[in-house]
């Protein structure tokens, strides 16, 4: 039996809180301040902070299995701390010039993200000037920084996906986020109008997947950044569809144990077909953190020994997220369908724990059509389509 770690423990004591406030988080579409501050006491947020700046560098495993409690008692409020935790990761690959910017006067900074290469640059003296409307920035309320995508010549005429890093004073939050799943995460739209941006905050997304980015080789000695951007960045979506699904276990049985059918007076949580749903859903919810976990240890292995993974790992990597969240998803589906009509109510969680459930599958990063194209792909020793991200 794994032991928990400290901040795994820590994180228990202020669930309640956080799962008493995900209502009010629904209703203020975006994470309450309370949370933040309550996971930022914690130090929850320094989970892949450099240890120069104060950081604690955790194995990705570790950080997964807090993100996934935290996502049965608020998944928006895991959705978007995961990413704001996630980000410094991601920021760890920049200039040591800017992650001075960031934390040398305030270790405690965390960067939103909207990363589709929507912005549009115009080069100049060095750097860029950046405009764009950029959606789906999650957390972006409770950010100091935020990390955006463009793409840029380059001297062969060809285009490089690339991040550009701002700080929160050069661009507005727009109040728009309003959507049936993760109500409350505040996935709202940065705009911004034609702002500077030097070249130290910019790199290339190709670099920070090979490890040539300006800041690879900073931390010699740690464990986590010989590592790709991407797996780290990504590793929430589907931790947060597994600890949904837990939660909807559990959930689902506090729910059902006492349910009486209002014609017969059955009791339903002793019916056949309700046993029969939780027993299979139980089983795929075991088989995706199984799964899960195997992945994390890879990633985290990796790390360990300052490898980088091929390009068939990268594969694996990526489309196991996916086919977790499918199952995850589905485990959740076969429960609701047999919760009744009471679980449509707007103040019972399981509609809750249905939508957000849904919303992990959305994500681009969790499409299994398109995890199966990309894997598939691999498998064959095709070569991978430039238009599967």
């Amino acid at each position: 039996m794994k032991k928990p770690t400290p901040l795994l423990e820590a994180l228990k004591e202020i669930l309640p809180v956080i799962a008493v406030n995900a209502a009010q988080a629904e209703k203020d579409r975006m994470v309450p301040a309370e949370n933040i501050a309550m996971l930022k006491g914690i130090g929850l947020h320094r989970a892949f902070l450099p240890k120069a700046y104060g950081g604690m560098e955790m194995p990705l495993p570790d950080f997964c299995d807090c993100i996934a409690l935290l996502a049965g008692a608020c998944a928006s409020t895991a959705w978007a701390m995961s990413l704001l935790c996630t980000h410094s990761h991601q920021l760890a690959m920049f200039s040591r010039q800017l992650q001075d910017e960031i934390w040398g006067a305030n270790p405690d900074a965390t960067a939103s993200s909207s990363i589709a290469p929507f912005g549009k640059v115009e080069e100049v003296e060095g750097g860029v000037m950046f405009s764009g409307q950029m959606g789906w920035s999650s957390g972006s309320d409770h950010a100091e920084w935020a990390i955006v995508g463009c793409r840029r010549l380059n001297a062969e005429g060809a285009q490089d996906y690339c991040f550009a890093v701002l700080p929160r004073s050069d661009y507005t939050i727009l109040d728009d986020w309003y959507a049936m799943g993760m109500k409350g995460s505040g996935t709202k739209t940065l705009s911004i109008d034609n702002v500077f941006v030097p070249e130290h905050r910019i790199q290339k997304a190709k670099d920070m997947m090979e490890g040539k980015s300006a800041g690879f080789g900073l931390y010699p000695d740690s464990k986590i950044f010989y590592s790709p951007y991407r797996p780290y960045f990504a590793s929430g979506f589907a931790t947060i569809g597994l600890g949904i699904a837990e939660r909807m276990l559990e959930a689902f049985k506090e729910k059902t144990r006492n349910r009486v059918r209002a014609y017969t007076g059955v009791n339903v949580g002793a019916a056949t077909p309700a046993l029969m749903r939780l027993a299979e859903s139980t089983h795929q919810v075991a088989a995706a953190r199984a799964f899960l976990e195997k992945t994390w240890r890879d990633h985290a292995e990796h790390g360990e020994r300052h490898e980088y993974p091929s390009r068939e790992t990268l594969a694996f990597w990526r489309t196991n997220q996916g086919y977790a969240v499918k199952m995850c998803v589905q485990a959740v589906d076969r429960l609701f369908e047999a919760a009744g009509g009471t679980a449509w109510m707007e103040s019972n969680e399981l509609q809750r724990l249905w939508r957000d459930s849904h919303m992990t599958a959305a994500h681009a990063y969790t499409d299994y059509d398109v995890c199966t194209q990309i894997l598939g792909r691999e498998l064959m020793g095709l070569e991978p389509d430039p238009s599967m991200v």
